[in-house]
């Protein structure tokens, strides 16, 4: 996770310099760059260094909707249990190493279980975990927003648009 983790969590920033910016969904890694006021920057008092949060849902914006991550868990809950393949296809245009390092972020925040059962060939499977269960009503509010509401922002889009162009 990066510096903007809930309390007690570990921060890293593994983003090379020049990766993408903050909030930047079109990278294929789960990294931000924590050098923005307020994002656990040295100094700063934000998250990570003892002073207030400006916005107490963050972490969890950061650690639900960072890319993949919610596609991921829409699909485990909408299909259950399922192995690498099967997720990897259900899922779509997602690589395997992404949805590796998405799947072990997930298990690691609690959201996702790995089921490892030695056979031969060994076969892993995924499940949404109850944890990950808890975000249902997010996803079903998310849901009823964007049916109501995203063709009135399309609608102010295409008027930004046609204004600015």
């Amino acid at each position: 996770m990066d510096a903007m983790a809930a309390p007690g969590r570990p921060t890293t920033n593994r983003a090379p310099a020049g990766h993408g910016t903050p909030n930047d969904d079109t990278r294929d890694d789960d990294t931000r760059s924590n050098s923005t006021p307020g994002n656990g920057a040295p100094g700063d008092g934000g998250p990570g260094n003892g002073g207030p949060q400006a916005c107490p849902i963050t972490p969890v914006l950061d650690i639900v909707f960072s890319r993949w991550t919610t596609p991921i868990l829409w699909t485990l809950n909408r299909f259950g249990r399922q192995r690498f393949v099967e997720l990897n296809r259900n899922v779509g245009a997602i690589t395997a190493k992404v949805l590796t390092q998405r799947l072990r972020q997930l298990e690691r925040d609690g959201l996702v279980v790995r089921t490892y059962h030695p056979e031969v060939p060994p076969r892993v499977e995924y499940e949404i975990s109850e944890l990950g269960l808890s975000l249902a009503p997010l996803f079903a509010a998310l849901t009823d927003w964007s049916e109501e509401h995203l063709p009135e922002v399309e609608h102010a889009r295409a008027a930004f648009d046609a204004a600015d162009g």
